[in-house]
């Protein structure tokens, strides 16, 4: 079992309050990211959950159990750092059991977890090696495979993939992903890269300023923002925000628009623009067309064959179907 309940918790740093009062529930067996640009709160509020900070206001509830006051050790929850902090003088083997010989258990049921985890994390071949040996994924899986012998009600990953290089980042995604369907474990993942939340997360927990803005499923947060900021966060491109004379055509503050649903034309449409840096992904291009009044150009997305070139002048027409209009207040009008 993993519910967490987070009831009108809040986290204040003397008469800062970092965290307002904050309602969340994380059902038994979701993988639930919190995303946010950095300082928004999202590690804070990990901490909270993990017990290394201490609430200022609010209840924290484990499967029911009030752990608001219960130190780490007692929640039944492991952590994964963004740091592996593996001790390097010791094996692989070593540094997963460490945690479970603190913890007393017998060496039998250690070996057992342990050839567990590691068949589960690809570490079978690599538990008599050392870190200084292993690379920086497989230093992260060791890491992970200390959490996992702990058999915890929970998992806890704080920005875990932040010191890998890209391509070790869409490897390490896939395979805590694989994870966590092979566990059916809770897991609660902190991020500041929107790309890790929507390719993850069965709900995703959009933080600013320790205020949660929206939540949701993945496609639930990019179909259907709630405001401007979750407008501009969630989507890679993000989403092309205009106002002025454009959005008061449609009688609203701002009009919002994706990139796949900007169709780009060499002689007709709604908007006239000018092309400048295209960008050349192979299946995709990415071209930025500047509109004239409109202060940062728009993101198009169109397929690989389209041939534009910097300086081209280009029309580009909105599907109106996929159009988002926001209020002046930045809220969504449905």
């Amino acid at each position: 079992m993993g519910r967490i309940t987070l009831d009108k918790v809040s986290k204040a740093f003397g008469d800062v309050e970092v965290i307002p009062p904050l309602d969340l529930t994380i059902d038994d067996g979701e993988f639930v990211v919190f995303v946010g640009p950095s300082g928004c709160g999202k590690s804070t509020l990990l901490r909270l959950i993990a017990g290394l900070e201490d609430v200022s206001g609010g209840q924290i509830r484990i499967d029911g159990e009030d752990a608001t006051m219960a130190p780490p050790a007692k929640r039944g929850l492991a952590m994964v750092f963004q740091s592996y902090a593996l001790y390097p003088h010791m094996s692989v083997r070593k540094n997963i059991a460490f945690p479970m010989k603190m913890a007393g258990i017998p060496k039998e049921e250690q070996d057992r977890r342990i050839e567990s985890a590691a068949k589960a994390l690809n570490l079978t071949d690599y538990l008599d090696r050392r870190p200084g040996q292993l690379s920086g994924g497989q230093r992260q899986r060791v890491a992970i495979g200390r959490a996992i012998v702990r058999e915890p009600a929970a998992f806890l990953f704080d920005e875990p993939l932040s010191n890998l290089d890209a391509a070790l980042r869409v490897g390490m995604r896939l395979e805590i992903s694989e994870l966590h369907k092979r566990l059916d474990t809770t897991m609660i993942y902190v991020t500041h890269d929107q790309v890790e939340a929507m390719t993850m997360a069965d709900k995703i927990v959009v933080l600013r300023a320790g205020v949660i803005e929206q939540v949701g499923s993945p496609l639930e947060l990019y179909r259907t923002p709630r405001n401007l900021f979750v407008a501009g966060f969630i989507g890679s491109p993000k989403m092309n925000l205009l106002g002025g004379a454009i959005s008061a055509k449609y009688g609203v503050a701002t009009i919002g628009i994706r990139p796949e649903h900007l169709n780009i034309d060499a002689k007709e449409g709604a908007w006239k623009g000018t092309v400048g840096v295209s960008e050349h992904l192979g299946s995709d291009t990415f071209f930025h067309v500047a509109l004239e009044g409109v202060d940062e150009p728009l993101t198009v997305r169109a397929g690989g064959e389209v041939q534009m070139t910097y300086g081209d002048t280009v029309y580009l027409t909105p599907d109106e179907k996929h159009l988002h209009r926001f209020g002046a207040d930045g809220l969504r009008i449905a």
